[in-house]
């Protein structure tokens, strides 16, 4: 029986790339290759992939989040990130939002195979890299958690909104209130997370565990 794959990724290159790799491989075919967020909703129910492949790095939206909408709207769907990130705390966020396996873009078709299949079989697959930085952290001989940040409910609904690349604006439209008060929120988050941008923002909201 054949396995339908369909890959997201911004960089044309790695869509090819893993594309020419399953190239031959009888058991698997392509279904579908996708440059962002809003392509991968749009088309994945149409396409109907047994997998996916998924970067965290997407220009619209963030790749966790969207592994758990998919998760939520395709429930069979199996999706597997593979992403140049190897900080536990990504690997850990991506697993926890329904993420089936975790590789890093040095895999080789091999290992993407055994993924396959594990994943397939209602297993989880994380390479064996990673694996062994998730034993090491559970062990604690990595502790690079940092202190614990609080949030108000308010900034938390900001802080979302961030992640969901939306314009000050639109986040003042969207929550009812002021670009001031949207503006004093998006410092005091700064300031809490020790962020200087929303790049930065989003990337030490996920090392804490608040998105």
């Amino acid at each position: 029986m054949t396995t339908k794959i369909a890959i997201t990724d911004d960089h044309q290159i790695v869509l090819q790339g893993i594309q020419t790799m399953l190239e031959g491989v009888n058991e698997v075919t392509i279904v579908g290759l996708y440059n962002n967020g809003a392509q991968t909703l749009e088309s994945i129910g149409t396409d109907q992939p047994d997998i996916l492949l998924l970067d965290i790095n997407l220009p619209d939206i963030n790749g966790i989040q969207l592994c758990k909408k998919l998760k939520q709207l395709h429930t069979k769907l199996k999706i597997i990130a593979i992403s140049n990130y190897d900080e536990v705390s990504f690997i850990k966020r991506m697993l926890s939002n329904g993420a089936d396996g975790y590789l890093l873009k040095n895999t080789d078709k091999l290992e993407l195979l055994s993924a396959f299949k594990v994943v397939l079989e209602n297993g989880k697959y994380i390479q064996r890299d990673i694996e062994k930085k998730l034993l090491n952290e559970s062990l604690g001989m990595q502790t690079n958690k940092g202190f614990l940040v609080k949030l108000t409910r308010r900034e938390k609904e900001v802080l979302e909104a961030i992640a969901e690349e939306l314009t000050t604006q639109e986040i003042s439209e969207k929550l009812f209130v002021s670009v001031k008060t949207i503006e004093t929120h998006r410092m005091n988050i700064m300031s809490k997370l020790g962020a200087k941008n929303s790049v930065g923002i989003i990337k030490k909201a996920i090392e804490k565990g608040l998105l």
